[in-house]
């Protein structure tokens, strides 16, 4: 190995972990809050019983992914099921065109009817990992919009900030459930897992 790529090598890992402590210390503040606040979905009950932190893949920068980010000509609004029967309205906005591991994999972005400019897509989403080691119904992302000069679209999906709705911690609360156009044929190991195996 040449000193360039010892140097290339360090610098990657240095990256990693620096990263690591970053997606780490923002799960610190979830947990805090989902212990402690008010506004937390987890049952009182359950908390006041000691609540030890929700259950979460390793970070990991792999899972971390430059999408190109295609908007549709005619968005639609579409009538979204939720996890207690009723509908949400959603605009079906972008496919996210995007690569994990070897594979290349799509996923459409959502945004709200009622916004007017749009910065930020919801990605709700199942993979291979879905009702076994995470959250049968699913997974949500929000996902930043980077327009460009040249009216090109790009976006960061960063599969670590993946978390479960609030229905997987408390059936009083509904849930949007990942239309099947948003099911990923590989396994996401990253983000939220299953709360019940915690």
């Amino acid at each position: 190995m040449s000193d360039h790529d010892h140097n290339h090598d360090h610098h990657h890992q240095h990256d990693d972990a620096e990263y690591a402590l970053e997606v780490n210390e923002f799960r610190k503040e979830k947990d805090q809050f989902f212990a402690t606040s008010r506004q937390s979905p987890i049952p009182q009950e359950e908390r006041s019983g000691g609540f030890s932190g929700l259950n979460y893949y390793p970070p990991e920068l792999a899972f971390r992914v430059l999408a190109q980010v295609v908007p549709f000509e005619h968005p639609d609004v579409v009538q979204m099921a939720t996890s207690t029967g009723d509908i949400r309205q959603q605009v079906r906005y972008a496919e996210l065109r995007f690569r994990v591991g070897d594979q290349d994999v799509t996923l459409v972005g959502f945004t709200d009817p009622n916004v007017g400019h749009t910065h930020e897509l919801f990605v709700p989403f199942r993979d291979a990992t879905s009702g076994h080691d995470s959250y049968g119904a699913g997974r949500y992302l929000e996902i930043a919009l980077d327009h460009h000069a040249d009216n090109t679209h790009t976006a960061v999906i960063d599969f670590n900030l993946a978390y479960n709705p609030y229905c997987a911690y408390n059936p009083n609360y509904s849930c949007p459930i990942p239309p099947r156009e948003n099911t990923l044929p590989v396994a996401i190991t990253a983000g939220e897992r299953n709360y019940a195996d915690h």
